[in-house]
């Protein structure tokens, strides 16, 4: 029964992550999310979240190196939460619109949830990323495929 939780959470979070890449949401921290939770039964699982890991602290660490990279990282993310409370309040189509009404924010509450709670991610990951690399050296950065020796 563990072992089955195990695999349907892991599957669905690596499906919904691959589609929150294309779609709105924090598809690149579900993915490592399902990797992580996959890696518990399977080696490959765990292949692949070593250097996606040790390369998620590297850029966490580059994007807090400096005040301009967090203020516009957290600019950004407020400008992405904005986005997502108009998307939420629907307002009318405006008369400058040129593409059919249907197309003035397409996908509706769901997609302003989406990009408010995006956003929420990104403003406590800079959060996290400040407190624990800020004014350390960079962790080094992890090749994603090792060489074969020929």
């Amino acid at each position: 029964m563990r072992r089955t939780g195990i695999e349907v959470l892991g599957w669905t979070l690596v499906v919904v992550g691959l589609a929150a890449l294309v779609l709105p949401g924090p598809g690149l921290l579900m993915l490592a999310a399902g990797l992580a939770v996959l890696s518990q039964q399977y080696h490959w699982a765990r292949r692949f979240l070593t250097p996606l890991k040790g390369n998620a602290f590297h850029a966490a660490a580059l994007g807090v190196q400096t005040v301009l990279r967090i203020a516009l990282s957290c600019t950004s993310a407020f400008i992405i939460m904005g986005l997502g409370v108009v998307w939420v309040l629907q307002p009318e189509v405006p008369s400058w619109w040129f593409l059919d009404d249907k197309w003035w924010l397409p996908g509706g509450m769901g997609t302003g949830i989406s990009l408010i709670v995006s956003a929420l991610i990104a403003l406590g990951l800079i959060v996290y990323s400040m407190h624990r690399f800020r004014g350390r050296p960079l962790p080094p950065k992890v090749p994603l495929f090792r060489k074969n020796a020929v």
